[in-house]
């Protein structure tokens, strides 16, 4: 059901095909951490060129490590530090082409060198964040953002 091999057509397509398949992978679980656990590895074998993706959750004035996938993480992030932090306490996406340049980066992974981080949200309120690491300079753009905006925008119906 669900192989790299699936996605051959544009990255649109691509993307559009990855909603799909995400949205029939939760619509029937009720439970949150799964769905959270899926969309991870879900992500995981979609996008090339990543070395960490998976979530933050929320909790009071912090966010903790969710499920994700890659190399151990930050367990915890205060509101306002680093990438993630940044786009809870602006409630808005962080598209980062290069970590480096960004300030109060907390670097997890050392080989990270761009970053996207997407608020998650449930009934309007930030929730958590997706967070995706990659070892190249400017993994990230535009139809990345947009689509996986999306992504969460179907995710936070569940969890």
């Amino acid at each position: 059901m669900f192989s790299k091999a699936s996605y051959s057509g544009t990255r649109e397509e691509n993307y559009e095909l990855l909603l799909k398949q995400l949205q029939h992978l939760i619509e029937d679980e009720p439970s949150p951490t799964a769905n959270l656990a899926n969309a991870a590895a879900l992500l995981n074998q979609f996008l090339e060129d990543i070395n960490w993706v998976g979530f933050y959750v929320l909790e009071g004035e912090e966010l903790v490590l969710g499920p994700f996938q890659g190399l151990p993480a930050c367990t915890r992030i205060a509101s306002g530090k680093g990438v993630c932090g940044t786009a809870v306490a602006k409630e808005e996406a962080q598209l980062v082409p290069n970590v480096h340049q960004f300030p109060g980066h907390i670097a997890c992974d050392g080989a990270t060198n761009s970053e996207l981080v997407i608020p998650l949200r449930k009934d309007g309120r930030t929730i958590g964040v997706l967070d995706i690491d990659s070892p190249s300079f400017e993994r990230f753009d535009q139809i990345d953002l947009d689509y996986l905006t999306q992504f969460n925008e179907v995710l936070g119906s569940y969890v």
